[in-house]
């Protein structure tokens, strides 16, 4: 079985990658259930074959698949492709597949499961109508192409089991109506109907953009790996026979949270029902707790809450269920309520999904700690990356700025994979409204304004352009970016201060004093600090991605401003509001990082900011901009003794990152904005950095605190940084490894030493 899996994940990563697409024009249909009366917009569930025969078995047999909602590819019964990646009718994804290592001389059957879930859909989904295509790389694969010579049939028995999240929804199924084996080779598709043709596929541009606009998806295929669920926290081992008449459940533990497509293979027990339901992780009991969730480990006396899938066995053997979309879990709770018959659990495994990070970053010290902040930090991230970046897996898997900006700069010194930091910043461009702004997350079919991640995202162009190398992509963005700016610039008032800007002013999930649903406090002019200097760094990232008079006098008003507005020199601090009755971590980092702040001043206020109580406080999300701000005030060596909320939820159980601070009450168990100690391990404590755009420039200033033997090393544009601290016999060792075509400084105590190319030796005393 893991063979298998891996042979399927190796076989899909390479079919995206292997070839150039094909620019020529489709002449495939758009093909779907031919019925009266059909629109193709209700639920439903739908099969097409075909089948085709080869005179040898083919060296390469290239096609392009996309679907409304979605499909399953098989080839002689083999699943070979899941997809299309998520976009929009602009840019809707379709896949490239090589289809040979599944092909054989003589007679193939080619199939696909393609449903719609309708209003029961995924926040994420956009949707026309059910719709499948294929389309043949060349006129050799045409054959292929998608057209009344297909067939389809709907299976009737699956409906919706809706479950109150923006994500998924479960689903019911009766396997009594099920077509059963319909993706196999031998599979007697005779009496089937042909497909009906819906009208032309075309690649975006071709035509008059009507239906769908194809575009190729710029992502490599999702991982599929098998990952068994072997611990069993109540009720029978599996395999199990669950006796006639009677109910039963057993809880299953995977002991960490994961994405994963489960399976369930059970046999017998004619008309039996079965649930499989999926937890983050129990709460404690909801009277008189409410959704309080203690250690996660946990499972005596506990509430269970989450999608549901509903079953009811047809009693033959062999029968198998695997949900349409994967399922976030860590926990598994298997019902089953058996009639005149016994039914017997034969298995139930999962198949791991997400976008195929590989990490290549290496950490190493003697701390135990260190590595369990890393691998966690790594596992939430992995597990809010799949053909976007998402905010959580089990609540919304939606891409939203201000997490994605995290989140990517978590490939880049993590993995050095950029591809879906692109393909993020393509969509939220893409998102902009008319008016400048773009949509807080994208892809959506629901309209969701937080103004100020617009601000965010400028900041994450701006961090592509310095960690990446890759000039044209950021050029193909300043339109966009001058946008966002433009929007903006109409609700500044005459001193460049925003007032009462527009949607959703989100910052932070705080909890201070006149905070509403994480937006700060406003002054009686409408004006927020905390905005606003978010705006000023936003005009700063804009002018060194595209110089313009016009940032450089934004910058200049807006620092005036800020410093006058805002300021309460007899506290030594920014406040949040012109009227200085609020305070926040949040205001003052942001001063220092837009550099208001004087380098002689810098320490003071970042010592104020950590003993302060009365400020509002960061939560684990802004905690990023905390902590570079208290780097950039020389107070980097104490940053392991920042990670307080990291080490909470290690000693509560969880596998991944909470959403919020307050562990206890914290709605997501896996949120990745959490993950920053996995920048900040090799950004602050190595000190590796950029310090020109595409990393052409490597800045290397480590803050090692109690470390005294340490080293790692991360992906580069052009190659890999490593560098390697020990101190020994009153002196610093320090080795650091450049690649080719780079150079830069290396930073200690003050004072920049050069270092090139290759390996740098240098010592230093304490």
């Amino acid at each position: 079985m893991k063979l298998l899996y891996t042979l399927f994940s190796f076989t899909v990563l390479c079919s995206n990658l292997c070839f150039s697409q094909d620019n020529r024009p489709w002449n495939a249909q758009w093909i779907g259930l031919k019925a009266p009366f059909d629109n193709g917009k209700s639920y439903g569930v739908y099969y097409f074959r075909k089948a085709i025969d080869l005179p040898e078995k083919p060296g390469s047999f290239i096609i392009h698949a996309s679907a409304d909602n979605r499909y399953k590819l098989y080839i002689n019964g083999q699943l070979v492709n899941i997809g299309p990646a998520k976009g929009d009718f602009y840019n809707w994804n379709y896949e490239t597949i090589d289809l040979a290592p599944y092909l054989v001389k003589g007679r193939n059957s080619v199939a696909a499961i393609v449903w719609n879930e309708a209003e029961f859909r995924p926040e994420w989904q956009m949707t026309l109508r059910t719709a499948f295509i294929i389309q043949g790389h060349t006129p050799a694969e045409d054959v292929l192409n998608t057209n009344d010579s297909w067939k389809c049939v709907q299976d009737k028995a699956f409906s919706p089991l809706w479950g109150f999240f923006a994500a998924t929804n479960g689903e019911i199924v009766d396997m009594n109506k099920t077509i059963s084996n319909w993706q196999a080779k031998d599979f007697d598709d005779s009496a089937w109907p042909p497909a009906g043709s819906l009208f032309q596929g075309n690649l975006k541009g071709a035509g008059d953009g009507f239906g769908y606009m194809l575009v190729p998806s710029t992502i490599p295929a999702r991982e599929l790996t098998y990952q068994p669920i072997t611990v069993i926290r109540k009720g029978s081992s599996l395999p199990a026979t669950i006796p006639a008449n009677t109910t039963a459940t057993i809880l299953l533990d995977q002991t960490y949270e994961t994405n994963a497509f489960p399976t369930i293979h059970f046999s017998g027990g004619k008309d039996a029902g079965l649930s499989l339901s999926y937890a983050e992780a129990l709460y404690d009991h909801q009277e008189p707790y409410g959704s309080h969730k203690s250690n996660r480990n946990d499972v005596e006396g506990k509430d269970f809450f989450g999608v549901k899938d509903s079953l009811t066995s047809n009693g033959l053997q062999d029968q198998t269920f695997t949900p349409f979309n994967f399922r976030t879990f860590r926990y598994i709770k298997l019902g089953v309520h058996t009639k005149d018959a016994p039914l017997v659990i034969d298995s139930l495994y999962g198949t791991f999904t997400g976008y195929p990070f590989k990490q290549t970053a290496i950490f190493k010290s003697a701390d135990t700690t260190i590595p369990k902040i890393l691998d966690i930090g790594w596992r939430t991230a992995r597990l809010n990356a799949f053909e976007t970046y998402m905010d959580c897996p089990f609540y919304e898997q939606l891409q939203y700025i201000g997490d994605t900006r995290i989140q990517a700069m978590v490939s880049y010194y993590y993995s050095g994979d950029d591809r879906l930091a692109r393909h993020a910043l393509d969509l939220m461009d893409q998102s902009r409204l008319p008016e400048g702004v773009t949509l807080s997350r994208y892809p959506t079919h629901t309209t969701q304004v937080i103004s100020t991640f617009s601000l965010w995202y400028i900041g994450m162009l701006h961090d592509y352009y310095m960690y990446r190398h890759d000039n044209d992509f950021i050029k193909n963005k300043l339109p966009g970016m001058r946008g966002i700016l433009a929007f903006f610039a109409k609700y500044q008032l005459p001193d460049g201060s925003l007032a009462n800007t527009p949607y959703w002013n989100f910052v932070d999930w705080a909890s201070g004093k006149d905070w509403n649903g994480g937006a700060p406090p406003k002054g009686s002019d409408g004006s927020s600090a905390i905005v606003d200097l978010q705006l000023l760094w936003a005009y700063q990232w804009a002018a060194q991605m595209d110089p313009s008079p016009l940032y450089t006098q934004k910058i200049a008003q807006l620092t005036n401003t800020i410093k006058l507005k805002y300021w309460d020199a007899g506290k030594g601090l920014f406040a949040d509001t012109k009227e200085k009755d609020h305070f926040s971590q949040h205001a003052n980092s942001l001063a220092i990082l837009t550099g208001l702040v004087s380098k002689a001043a810098m320490p003071a206020l970042g010592k104020k900011l950590l003993a302060d109580n009365t400020l509002t406080q960061c939560s684990i999300y802004f905690k990023y901009y905390l902590h570079q701000a208290l780097v950039q005030a020389g107070l980097g060596d104490d940053y392991y003794n920042w990670l307080g909320i990291w080490k909470e939820n290690i000693a509560m159980g969880l596998t991944t990152w909470a959403e919020y601070s307050d562990v206890g009450y914290s709605r997501s168990d896996c949120h990745a904005w959490g993950s920053s100690p996995n920048i900040e391990f090799f950004r602050t404590v190595l000190g590796i950095d950029s310090d020109a755009p595409g990393f052409s420039k490597i800045k290397i200033e480590p803050h090692l605190g109690s470390l005294k033997n340490v080293s790692g090393e991360m992906p580069h544009p052009f190659g890999k940084i490593s560098v390697n601290y020990e101190f020994k016999g009153g002196q610093w060792n320090m080795e650091l490894q450049l690649p080719a075509n780079s150079s830069g400084n290396f930073i200690w105590k003050g004072k920049a030493y050069p270092i090139k190319a290759g390996n740098n030796k240098i010592r230093l005393q304490a």
